[in-house]
């Protein structure tokens, strides 16, 4: 009897742990189930954004639509209800060329990342995946060729992102896409024909994407004469007033390697500051006193009708531009010293231009920050810029930086992210973009190529549930 029950006491004891332990577990797993994370997906790959190719992103009617570079250099699309809270994605839109080669020394290429854009019909396009073809590719009549291919994905339905197919109607030899809807519904897309040494073009489709025109060069490359070079160009082209696209550009002067360069062949060696204006209404390009520009713009009539500022023993990189309200252009440009025989310059900081109507003002010293990104111009006095950068405590930052004063001087206002002993890769602002979701960032952590994404507006990071934002285990 006294066995029995102390059996009894035993058997209650062990359930009732066994039944704690149980409960223990179950609330650890639906806490897991539960957990919310600053970040959307963590299969960013490589330097997963830029400015360069743009938009990344576009909100239309409530969502947000986000595409960046995924595994294997792939593209990847997702998208965010700003109603409903819901997530979708990401999908792969398409199979880039690049990133499945063993044999490339270089293990990323990064100038594939998908620009998006969303037609009049609904219809979701991605251009991904080129760095200008390969020889095998047949004869590039607009420049040289190096990896990949220039590739244009569509959505199967309007406004959905989980089926796509790829279209063969843009030209192969591309880089550096940048899409842009005109208020008609026109659909330019702007890219580099080819490798280092090739014509900046566009091609113009007047059927939502279906077919798109012959490429047009509006930027030239040629060799020089007076240095063992090729003239070279970087562009960022946007929406202007009406009918009006503004394009900021640098010139990268494209040595051979030689003896003489000591392998400084192909560096980012980008000099000065140029603007100028396309009216795609009547297919004329002007500078910024009205006066024609012909193209493809070389480098002569670029000094003479496009120049902004000369940047003398300094390095250029990656321009944007916005009007005010009166009409007139603000630039920011990244600029840093040139540093001889090097191959970077020194930690460029971002620089503000700006036209009053009669000549370009540069703000020098206004206290912008080393780092790069882009900007929102909403009065001729108040202008914001959006940028990654890093504190002397080696916290890396992505903030907003305002200035009430036309641009003469900046002060950081507010921080969106921040991590320790970390970084970001940033992309350009959001075509249409919500308040909550203005930029797309992938943070760069050491040791990995693989990014978290993360999605900022003026809250900070948009959250999602920590399970769905585990990709890179996930066949997709």
């Amino acid at each position: 009897m006294i066995l029995n029950k102390f059996c009894i006491k035993i058997l209650f004891i062990c359930f009732c742990v066994l039944g704690c332990v149980s409960k223990t577990k179950n609330e650890n797993a639906s806490t897991e189930e539960n957990e919310m994370v600053d970040y959307f997906a963590d299969n960013g790959f490589g330097n997963a954004v830029a400015i360069v190719q743009h938009p990344s992103g576009v909100y239309h009617k409530g969502i947000t639509y986000v595409a960046y570079q995924g595994t294997k250099e792939d593209p990847y699309v997702v998208s965010y209800n700003h109603e409903t809270k819901e997530w979708k994605g990401p999908f792969k839109a398409g199979v880039s060329e690049m990133g499945k080669d063993p044999n490339r020394k270089k293990k990323i290429d990064n100038h594939g990342k998908p620009a998006l854009l969303i037609d009049d019909a609904g219809y979701i396009h991605v251009a991904f995946g080129g760095h200008g073809g390969t020889p095998k590719d047949g004869k590039n009549p607009l420049g040289n060729h190096h990896y990949g291919k220039n590739l244009h994905a569509v959505s199967k339905k309007p406004l959905d992102i989980s089926a796509w197919e790829t279209l063969d109607n843009i030209s192969i030899f591309g880089t550096y896409s940048q899409f842009i809807k005109m208020n008609n519904g026109d659909v330019y897309l702007f890219y580099r024909h080819g490798a280092h040494r090739s014509d900046w073009v566009y091609q113009k489709s007047t059927d939502n994407g279906v077919t798109f025109e012959e490429p047009v060069s509006f930027l030239k490359h040629k060799r020089r004469t007076d240095l063992e070079a090729e003239d070279s160009w970087y562009p960022w082209i946007t929406k202007g007033d009406n009918d009006e696209l503004l394009v900021v550009f640098d010139y990268h002067l494209c040595s051979d390697v030689t003896k003489k360069t000591k392998g400084l062949g192909h560096i980012a060696k980008r000099y000065n500051v140029y603007f100028m204006v396309f009216n795609t209404r009547n297919n004329k390009w002007k500078n910024v006193k009205g006066e024609s520009i012909a193209i493809p713009v070389t480098r002569e009539e670029a000094d003479a009708k496009a120049l902004v500022a000369n940047t003398p023993n300094n390095w250029t990189f990656q321009g944007v531009v916005d009007l005010d309200p009166d009409g007139n252009p603000h630039i920011g440009m990244t600029i840093g010293k040139e540093i001889k025989g090097s191959r970077r310059s020194a930690p460029k900081t971002m620089h503000h231009f700006k036209w009053n109507g009669t000549e370009w003002i540069h703000s020098i010293n206004a206290g912008l920050p080393k780092g790069n990104g882009d900007f929102n111009v909403k009065s001729a006095k108040e202008l914001s810029f959006y940028l990654e950068s890093k504190t002397q405590e080696d916290v890396g930052e992505i903030s907003r930086w305002d200035s009430f004063d036309g641009g003469k001087t900046f002060k950081k206002n507010t921080v969106f992210l921040s991590r320790k002993h970390s970084g970001f890769v940033i992309s350009s602002l959001i075509d249409n973009p919500h308040p909550d979701a203005r930029i797309i960032v992938g943070e760069k952590e050491e040791g990995s190529d693989f990014r978290k994404m993360y999605l900022l507006g003026d809250n900070g990071p948009i959250k999602r549930s920590k399970k769905e934002t585990q990709i890179l285990n996930k066949k997709r």
